[in-house]
């Protein structure tokens, strides 16, 4: 998307490329940013940050393209890195690149879901968008800001790819057209662990079970063999009485 928007950026000697630089541009309400590309030298700048910030912002974000003009030099340009403050969220600094715009690039375009598929509102399911943005190639000026996908006819079973994405003849998908972009899934069932407290009281609960010893063939054979009675030992025999004189 082409910003009608001309952002005023300051060059900054090369000299100046410091911590101690950048925090007195700060304080001064500016950022250190460097703009390059187009076959053209780096140059170290320094911008609004608001002026960055609404461009930020904007339906187009950071795929906007607008005018930036470097002392008597303007260009066509897209913000392709930035950095914030993550306990304030104020802007530290930017990078520019030069457009040309008779020439195609690579951007990454966010995609957007539109309506309610079938799948969640009939059939008890749950969307899950796997993918939030593709890379697609193109001129400058045919840089859509977002991709709408309408998933008002999903039900389970059925996947919305990246090949489904709206799109005409003037843009190349770069992401895998075979991607999937959303389906609807199945809601699980959240496993809870037990508590200490609930398997102590469900071991309670079950009898205990008298021990068995379990024994061994040879083992059972041998304790066998010494519990057998011993055979009883033969009688001598009777004396014969002495005969009468």
């Amino acid at each position: 998307m082409i910003s009608q928007e001309v952002v005023e950026a300051q060059a900054r000697p090369d000299t100046s490329r410091g911590k101690n630089e950048a925090r007195r541009l700060r304080a001064g309400g500016r950022v250190p940013g460097v703009l390059y590309g187009a076959k053209k030298d780096t140059v170290a700048v320094s911008v609004d940050p608001k002026q960055i910030s609404r461009i930020l912002q904007s339906e187009s974000g950071h795929n906007t393209i607008f005018d930036l003009q470097v002392g008597k030099e303007k260009a066509k340009v897209m913000i392709v890195d930035w950095q914030h403050d993550p306990m304030h969220g104020k802007l530290l600094h930017i990078d520019l690149k030069r457009i040309a715009m008779d020439a195609q690039i690579r951007v990454k375009v966010p995609i957007r879901l539109k309506g309610e598929a079938v799948g969640v509102k009939t059939q008890g399911g749950i969307l899950d968008q796997v993918l939030r943005e593709v890379e697609v190639e193109c001129l400058p000026s045919d840089i859509p800001s977002h991709f709408d996908a309408d998933v008002s006819e999903l039900v389970f079973g059925q996947v919305l790819r990246v090949s489904d994405l709206p799109h005409g003849d003037k843009l190349k998908f770069i992401t895998d057209a075979t991607q999937t972009v959303a389906h609807v899934t199945s809601v699980k069932e959240e496993e809870v662990a037990p508590t200490p407290d609930a398997v102590a009281d469900a071991a309670a609960a079950v009898p205990a079970e008298p021990e068995v010893i379990k024994k061994g063939k040879q083992e059972t054979t041998e304790e066998g063999a010494a519990a057998e009675p011993a055979a009883p030992a033969k009688a001598a025999p009777a004396k014969a009485p002495p005969a009468k004189k």
